[in-house]
């Protein structure tokens, strides 16, 4: 989760949303791929972490099952990244602050517990989880403050 976290914050440097993930092979201790959030940069809707380090993994190992692999996120996923981590077939999911508003694995749709879903991750929630919100708070804090106001200009005067 600190690796995930770091990406995180590059992405929060890059002015995108404070999300990043890992993607791990536990068995080996192996990094496989890593991503901090995008869409701005990217002009890509999709490009979340999730999405990303998906793509990157999949390309690094040359397929798009990523069996047996951990993905660690600081944000619960939504319902799109949470449906390519099904597709891609991820055995564990774990991820630091919930996401009550836009998340879909505890809270929403719920998509790990729908019983057309083809695939389900284990599930761990809540690792590093305040440290992940906090690093959200902060951010939408500070963007939400209010620009410092420019110096008065004179009005133009044409005679």
């Amino acid at each position: 989760m600190r690796l995930a976290l770091e990406a995180a914050q590059a992405a929060a440097r890059a002015g995108e949303a404070p999300v990043g993930a890992v993607i791990a092979d536990l068995a080996s201790g192996d990094i496989v791929a890593r991503a901090g959030n995008a869409p701005i940069s990217g002009h890509d809707p999709t490009a979340h972490a999730e999405i990303l380090a998906l793509r990157a993994a999949a390309k690094a190992l040359g397929n798009y099952r990523l069996n047996g692999l951990t993905l660690v996120v600081t944000l619960e996923p939504c319902a799109m990244c949470a449906g390519a981590i099904s597709h891609a077939r991820i055995g564990r999911l774990v991820y630091g602050a919930s996401d009550p508003k836009g998340g879909a694995v505890e809270h929403g749709p719920r998509l790990f517990e729908q019983p057309t879903l083809h695939h389900r991750p284990l599930v761990t929630a809540g690792v590093l989880g305040a440290e992940s919100a906090a690093l959200l708070r902060g951010f939408f804090r500070e963007r939400r403050q209010p620009k410092a106001a420019s110096p008065a200009r004179s009005p133009l005067i044409i005679d």
